[in-house]
């Protein structure tokens, strides 16, 4: 809504100093309002649940003003954020389970409420409106789709369909883990590949203690064996994506690698290449049971998987988890944190420092051996 106004934005009544004014509504929504370049006063599409909201949007205003980027609604673009939200997705190079995640995210927690708006009308109350009721009892959930809403509007931004990203809630984009990890100890572990049934005890010792993930398993092939060298050479994963299994990538580059297998576990690999595996350079390690040139599904796996951990005494620990013994079994040996990185298959250090932290028992291995310096510095 504009109106003529005598002024070039300062002061109105029950409102602000500096740009723009607001004022409380009799229902008691807050309104916002400015005088624009174009000399008319420019009220907000929409009122606010407080007058810090309302004045988030005068300071966007303002900030377009600046920048020479101000349009009043009726040049605004009238593209929806759904078709918006299609053209992103669409241009996007993501991995194949990557795009379904976010076509399930848009399509089940985004487009209710956002599809219809235009980009430039999404305020940050209807932002944090929305927020306060998405995903709750669902950290990871809201967060994902929190971070999503904020890329899509930020390359609006920069397609000049809005002044400013309204996504500016502190820390929603991060989700505290639920499933605190309690890596297995090896004696656990070693109860745990005794209750699997012997098809899957090989790949159960590769994911503890050479900390592949799922789908790193489940592509290895024959081919990416070399036993000579005592490695496994990961050039591929695969991932379930609306019921097909799709070969691409690992997760990162950094999940291109070679892993070197401890020498304890050579035998056992060997002698699963000679009995289970078939022959061609092409065959899988780890199949489905009873069809060899199918990949395996998480949910065959699962079902052994859940019964072994209780007769391991532990029933909290899902198959994820022993990436993560994996990891602290490395950073128990002292393995520098660019050493964990190039075995997990990691692109930034953080997670691989994660892993030094939690490292049961380090602390107390490193200030043995400086007692041992010391004894060694001062004998008795």
């Amino acid at each position: 809504m504009t109106r003529p106004s005598p002024r070039s934005g300062g002061n109105t009544r029950g409102g602000r100093s500096g740009f723009g004014s607001v004022r409380k509504l009799p229902s008691g929504r807050v309104q916002a309002r400015h005088t624009g370049p174009d000399g008319l006063t420019h009220t907000a599409p929409t009122t606010f649940s407080t007058k810090g909201d309302a004045e988030a949007w005068l300071s966007i205003q303002r900030a377009a003003i600046t920048l020479g980027k101000w349009r009043p609604a009726s040049q605004e673009s009238q593209t929806t954020f759904a078709e918006y939200a299609e053209i992103w997705l669409r241009d996007r190079d993501l991995k194949p389970r990557t795009r379904a995640h976010y076509r399930q995210l848009l399509d089940k927690q985004l487009l209710p409420r956002f599809g219809s708006l235009r980009p430039a009308s999404i305020t940050p109350d209807a932002v944090r409106d929305w927020h306060a009721r998405t995903g709750v009892g669902t950290p990871t959930l809201r967060a994902h789709c929190y971070s999503l809403l904020r890329a899509i509007l930020t390359t609006a931004v920069q397609d000049g369909l809005l002044p400013a990203n309204p996504c500016h809630i502190r820390g929603a984009g991060n989700a505290k883990a639920v499933h605190k990890i309690r890596p297995a100890s090896v004696p656990e572990l070693e109860a745990l590949v005794s209750a699997m049934p012997a098809r899957y005890q090989v790949m159960t010792l590769l994911a503890a203690w050479c900390g592949l993930r799922f789908g790193e398993l489940t592509e290895l092939r024959r081919k990416d064996v070399d036993l000579s060298a005592g490695a496994l050479r990961v050039r591929r994963a695969v991932s379930r994506v609306d019921g097909e299994y799709v070969i691409g990538a690992p997760k990162s580059e950094a999940g291109v690698r070679d892993v070197a297998v401890p020498p304890h576990l050579l035998p056992g690999l060997r002698d699963h290449l000679h009995s289970t595996v078939g022959s061609g350079r092409d065959a899988l390690l780890f199949p489905a049971a009873g069809d060899a040139s199918r990949h395996l599904a998480p949910a065959s796996l699962y079902k052994v998987f859940y019964r072994a951990r209780s007769e391991a005494g532990r029933p909290d620990l899902r198959w994820h988890d022993l990436r993560h013994t994996g990891a602290v079994l490395a950073a128990q040996t002292g393995a520098t944190l660019a050493e964990l990185m190039g075995r997990l298959g990691h692109s930034t250090p953080q997670a691989a420092l994660r892993y030094q932290h939690v490292a049961g028992g380090r602390d107390a291995q490193i200030a043995a051996a400086l007692s041992r310096i010391a004894s060694g510095n001062h004998p008795q």
